[in-house]
Order: C-alpha cells, then sequence, then structure tokens
C-alpha cells in the first residue's frame, strides 16, 4: 500500500504540537526540515491539523509508515541500523533546542524536582529518545524469594544486527568522535553504522560536587525513569570520596531519585568503564526494602547508623542526616576495604601489583536523612573460576553469564534476548516429557537445569510450564548473586564480614 508521506507529515506535526514539541508558529518550519529529510517537493496542510482526533503516546506508528516511504524511495536501506539513524532524523525536525529543554526543565523544577523529571520523561518518550515501543516487547516478571521479590527481564529492546550493517561499517571512514556512548558531545549526533543515532537526545545540565556532570534517559529504560548521570569530561569509572559526595548531591537536587555507581574494576563494574557515570531513576529494588540484619558502632561517626543488609550480595547501609559524616564514614571503608585481604574468604587486596577491591554505592533518601548502600565487591580469578570467583559460576551461565553490574547488584537480571526463543523450546520439551535434550544443539547448554526442573515439576502441561520456567529462571538469578557475594551467608561468612567491619572501627 502507497504511504501517503503528505498526511504522515501532518500527523507528525500534530503529534508534536500536542506532546508540546512545537508550536502552531513552527508548523512550516518543521514542515520544511520534513521536506528535506524526505526529499518530498511541497506540503499541503490538512486544514484539520490541529482538530485532529488520534492521539498517540509515541510516534513509533507515524515513523514506521515514514520509514516505509523512505525505503521505498531509496532514501534508506531497510536495515535496523539505517532506520534508526533515519527516523531521529525525522524526528529532529520537530524537536525543541537543548536550550529549550533546559529552559523548560527549570521551570518545571521550580514547581518541584518531581514535575521536571515528569515532564523531561515524558518528552523523552514523546521525542521516541526512549524507544517505548521496543521496551514494551521486554518479558518481565518477578521472582519471590528470602530476600525479597527479585526482578526480571529478558532483554528484547535492542535490534540484532543486520549483516548488511556489519558490511557497511567496514565501508565508513574511521572516527573516534563522539569517543563512547556516554560522552556529552553525543547531543545531536547524527549516528553512523555502529554508534547509534542520537539527534533526539537531550541533557540537563547539574552540579555534582560543584563540577559539571549532565542527566539523560536510557534510551532503552530497564526499570522506570532509569536515568544516567555522565561526567563532563570523557574520564575513566573511579570510586572514591568524590563519588560519595556526588550521589549524595545528586539525591539532594532529585530527592524521589535514587543513585548508584558501577564498581570501577574488570569483572565487577559494568560495560562502560572508560566514561565515569552513574544509573538512577524512580524505581525501589528489593536491595533497597532489604532490611538490616546486624547493626554496628563507629566511635568517630555518632550520627552515622551502620548495619548489614540481608542480601546475597555483602552490602553495609549507612543512614543518616549528616553527609559530611556519611562520606567520611564511606571513604573510610572504602579505603579499608581497598587494602584488606582475608585468605580465608578468598579476598585478596591485589595480586602481583593488580588491584581487585573496591565497591558498589547506591544513595537514596530516607525522608529528611541519606541511605546509602556499599556494596563489597573483588574480582580475582583462579584457574577454577577463571571469569572471576566472586562472578556467575559456570552452572549458571546458561542463564546469566554476563558481569553482574549495578542494575543486578540492585536486584534486577538483564538477561539475553537468546533465552526468549530457548526457554519456548525447552518448555516444548519438557510438556513432551523428554529426558535429555543435551542433544538439542540449540538447548544443550540448559541440560543438567532442564533434568532438576524436570525432576522438581513432574507433568507440566502448556497451561503452567512457562510460569514454571520463570520462577526457576528467577531462583537461578539468586544463586548469581550469591557467587557475587564476596561474603557468603553462612556461619563462616558472616564472621568474616564482621572481622572486616571490626578492622573498620580498629582503624
Amino acid at each position: 500500500m502507497a504511504i501517503d508521506i503528505n498526511h504522515e507529515i501532518n500527523r507528525l506535526l500534530h503529534f508534536a504540537k500536542q506532546h508540546g514539541m512545537i508550536t502552531r508558529e513552527d508548523r512550516y518550519y518543521a514542515a520544511n526540515c520534513l521536506l528535506d529529510v524526505l526529499q518530498v517537493d511541497e506540503y499541503v496542510p490538512e486544514d484539520d491539523l490541529m482538530e485532529m482526533e488520534e492521539d498517540l503516546p509515541t510516534a513509533a506508528p507515524i515513523l514506521r509508515n515514514m520509514l516505509e516511504y523512505a525505503s521505498s524511495k531509496g532514501l534508506i536501506e531497510n536495515t535496523n541500523e539505517q532506520r534508526d539513524i533515519f527516523d531521529t532524523r525525522i524526528m529532529d525536525c520537530v524537536m525543541p533546542r537543548p536550550s529549550e529543554v533546559i529552559r523548560r526543565w527549570n521551570s518545571d523544577y521550580a514547581r518541584s524536582p518531581k514535575a521536571a523529571t515528569d515532564e523531561f520523561y515524558k518528552f523523552s518518550i514523546a521525542s521516541n529518545y526512549i524507544r517505548k515501543d521496543r521496551i514494551d516487547k521486554n518479558i518481565v516478571w518477578q521472582t519471590a524469594t528470602p530476600y525479597g521479590d527479585l526482578d526480571v527481564t529478558i532483554n528484547l529492546s535492542k535490534p540484532e544486527k543486520d549483516p548488511r550493517d556489519i558490511a557497511a561499517a567496514k565501508q565508513q571512514a574511521q572516527t573516534s568522535y563522539p569517543k563512547c556512548l556516554l560522552c556529552r558531545e553525543n547531543e545531536g549526533y547524527v549516528g553512523r553504522i555502529g554508534h547509534p543515532a542520537r539527534k533526539t537526545h537531550r541533557l540537563i545540565p547539574l552540579r555534582l560536587s560543584g563540577h559539571r556532570w549532565f542527566m539523560q534517559y536510557s534510551p532503552y529504560t530497564y526499570y522506570n525513569e532509569h536515568c544516567i548521570v555522565l561526567n563532563r569530561k570523557h574520564v575513566p569509572m573511579k570510586v572514591s570520596k568524590r563519588s560519595f559526595e556526588n550521589l549524595l548531591d545528586f539525591v539532594t537536587i532529585l530527592p524521589h531519585y535514587f543513585l548508584g555507581s558501577n564498581a570501577d574494576l574488570p569483572i565487577v563494574g559494568g560495560s562502560i568503564l572508560t566514561h565515569d557515570h552513574y544509573q538512577g531513576g524512580r524505581y525501589t529494588f528489593a536491595m533497597a526494602k532489604a532490611p538490616v540484619e546486624k547493626t554496628y558502632a563507629f566511635k568517630d561517626f555518632p550520627n552515622v547508623k551502620v548495619g548489614r543488609v540481608k542480601w546475597p550480595m555483602s552490602t553495609l547501609r549507612l543512614t543518616g542526616e549528616d553527609r559530611d559524616e556519611l562520606t567520611d564514614l564511606a571513604d573510610k571503608i572504602l579505603k579499608k576495604w581497598r587494602g584488606y585481604s582475608d585468605e580465608s574468604a578468598g579476598i585478596l587486596a591485589e595480586t602481583d601489583g593488580t588491584p581487585h577491591n573496591t565497591i558498589t554505592p547506591i544513595a537514596r533518601r530516607k525522608g529528611e536523612g541519606y541511605e546509602l548502600d556499599l556494596v563489597l565487591r573483588n574480582n580475582r580469578t583462579t584457574p577454577e573460576y577463571p571469569l572471576g570467583i566472586f562472578h556467575p559460576h559456570a552452572e549458571v551461565h546458561h542463564i546469566k553469564k554476563e558481569n553482574i553490574g549495578l542494575i543486578e547488584v540492585m536486584g534486577l537480571a538483564v538477561l539475553p534476548a537468546r533465552l526468549k526463543s530457548e526457554m519456548a523450546q525447552v518448555a516444548e520439551e519438557l510438556v513432551k516429557g523428554t529426558e535429555d535434550i543435551s542433544g538439542i544443539p540449540e538447548i544443550a547448554k540448559h541440560a543438567a537445569w532442564y533434568q532438576t526442573v524436570q525432576k522438581k515439576y513432574p507433568g507440566l502441561t502448556k497451561e503452567n510450564v512457562n510460569k514454571v520456567l520463570q520462577e526457576e529462571i528467577g531462583q537461578v538469578f539468586l544463586q548469581v548473586l550469591t557467587h557475587a557475594g564476596v561474603y557468603k551467608r553462612n556461619a563462616q561468612g558472616m564472621e568474616a564480614f564482621d572481622r572486616f567491619v571490626a578492622a573498620v572501627q580498629e582503624a
């Protein structure tokens, strides 16, 4: 069916006005920008443009039609990356400039911090920067555990690589601009094969510890209002006293958000260690709900409550209203942990000069006070555990092999898209009663786990098999977190944890 591109232009202009991206006065300017991008010769206004009843939550349906038109006219090759680059060029025609977005943020913030984030988040969805139509495809559920309800998501939102895009990437000129996906220079960047388009990207400037930082939302949000806070400079991740100051500054500015940092070492860190950044948002993870099971006193910090959190990963929780005391105690714990070894627990501070100990910190508000969780991390490897002693072990790699970063630490498993088709096939074999799947190449990796599930749940049916698999995947994620905990949750592990705390108290 032929696309009426003039009508689609009118639809997009109407959508942009509905969502506050343009005004009536911007109509012809924006239309002419669209004519240029779509290589259309003329624009005919539809008189009822402003009275259209269509009320779309995102522009995705309009953009799909425009992309079909562009593909049919040879303006783009119909690949995932080329479509993404082109649809951001289309949306850029109706986008406000960064200065206008910042002006609106400041105006909304004057009403309340929540008003500012509400409006900026809605804008980021309307602009298609947050690709909500894809995020909605993710498979999400919760699994009850002794540590609370863990969140699990099978991530289907990121499109797969197209061989044509891979080939095109080899032909294009090589450039290091922007230096990485987090650099401030991404704002408005057209994109290229291998580097996503950011024409619709907008940043909110912040002052953290007197330095320039920026806040954005993640284009593929893993939880509600998933934001990223990035350093103005392209400098490596570094967890330090300044990190604690920055996190507490942020939750002072936006008290309804949390903010945390990935660790700053390979294996226990996040996916991007080359650019200092944090992740936060408006969501309460199981970790935040986990209780303190044991308290400790620090004589030089009378205004800070300290406790061991009932959580699979070894966590100290600092609570108080005095930010300076919180920061100083967190820094003392970090410095002690950096150089701390306990061979009986498998913890060595360094090997041949290579450091192993660091911390994953998370800050949040508690009324007028502050809460700072410090998760102890160690990235040492051995021949038995070449990917990391405190990393998912081999028996769970069929479900989760990747690093355990900040998001997983807090209780959200981000699992690979492959699991959707693999679990469908596993479910089919369970219902059929197949005894051994090790001979089925696509799901052979799940064979040992499959037999455990089969014994635990005999006689599975089409009606209950998917729920059972979700439950068991959630329990595997609990195992993953247990593997990543430096102090195991047994008598010996808790005694070792207490020895570390005592070492900090005595320092």
